[in-house]
């Protein structure tokens, strides 16, 4: 137990850990909570006009055949987003110091390799699961050892895996792409009732799951109190250390599962999958201005993804260059990063 630290029941940091996610609790002070309204529903506004102005500039942008398409389209990215949010729970939301897990991108890239590769090689589709699961669970799992027992910086450790990651993909795929195909392949990347994908339903159906968990049971409060309060929470018993690792393990199968997502998507594995790394980072930031406090949200991270997806959208649909997409989405991470760090300053005075 730490010296300088009061013993706070692991109870007092749930409800703490809950008024950042929770409606109607004692917070923040007034001019922080008249602030954090401002930004959330200037983002709320942006959302609307982005939509409101791509309905009128770009054909058939709202019709219910586009909308379902987005939806398919942002569930890989959605996925690991979610995962990363997990990540930024638990290890707090400073970006050079807290929970950062930049090796998602090439997760899923190794994990939709294996896939591949062992449907290729005669496997059924139950041991290929098994297979990219299994891998995401392992490249979280190298990601919580570096943490957590050697004492990396998360940022650093992260980005390391990345790069062994990407170096493993392109060995096992000799840089090429891998044909893949079955039923159950072709079951997720077909359409679903009302004309809209069966991966959009796997999102909306994760993302509840996710948020059940993570924003509603004492596990989740916990993690959120680890990952806001750590020095309380390891003064009131709490496994800090244990709670960061499981985060990392949880964010590697949200990257084995986004590998299959892409394998049914893409009908095998492709290389590239670092290009991944911007818009699941975009859309996990993005998610924090979505929620009602300012902190990182399952379903926050949910609107973001659709946001991201309506943009990247519209500008297809417009025929921009995707050279000035990735100039939006890096605007997007300085403006909310500048927006939080602010507003956490002015918290702290």
């Amino acid at each position: 137990m730490l010296v300088d630290a009061p013993y706070i029941p692991a109870s007092a940091l749930e409800i703490e850990a809950q008024k950042a996610v929770e409606p109607g609790r004692p917070g923040p002070a007034f001019g922080r909570r008249l602030a954090t309204l401002a930004l959330r529903g200037g983002a709320l506004a942006v959302f609307v006009g982005v939509l409101v102005v791509f309905s009128v500039t770009a054909p058939f942008f709202l019709t219910i055949g586009n909308i379902g398409n987005v939806l398919g389209q942002s569930a890989i990215a959605g996925v690991l987003a979610i995962g990363l949010t997990i990540v930024i729970i638990a290890g707090g939301s400073n970006v050079v110091t807290g929970g950062i897990d930049l090796s998602l991108a090439a997760n899923m890239g190794l994990s939709a390799a294996v896939y591949a590769s062992l449907a290729q090689a005669g496997h059924g589709d139950g041991v290929a699961i098994a297979g990219a699961l299994g891998t995401g669970l392992a490249i979280g799992a190298v990601n919580a050892a570096a943490v957590t027992l050697a004492g990396i910086v998360p940022l650093l450790a992260t980005l390391a895996v990345m790069n062994v990651v990407a170096g493993l993909e392109l060995v096992l795929t000799q840089n090429t792409v891998v044909p893949a195909s079955s039923e159950f392949l072709s079951a997720l990347s077909a359409g679903g009732p009302f004309g809209i994908p069966v991966l959009a339903y796997v999102l909306l159906g994760f993302t509840l799951v996710v948020a059940a968990v993570v924003q509603y049971t004492p596990l989740g409060l916990r993690l959120y109190a680890v990952g806001v309060f750590p020095d309380a929470a390891r003064a009131a018993g709490l496994p800090v250390k244990s709670f960061v690792a499981g985060s990392f393990l949880a964010s590697g199968l949200c990257g084995g599962l986004a590998g299959i997502l892409s394998v049914s998507y893409l009908s095998g594995s492709t290389t590239g999958a670092g290009d991944m790394l911007l818009p699941v980072v975009v859309t996990a930031l993005l998610g924090t201005v979505f929620s009602r406090r300012l902190v990182p949200t399952v379903t926050g991270t949910l609107l973001s993804a659709l946001f991201v997806g309506f943009l990247i959208n519209g500008f297809q649909l417009l025929n921009i260059s995707s050279t000035l997409v990735s100039g939006v989405q890096g605007l997007l991470i300085l403006l909310v990063v500048s927006a939080t760090t602010l507003l956490g300053r002015k918290e702290n005075a």
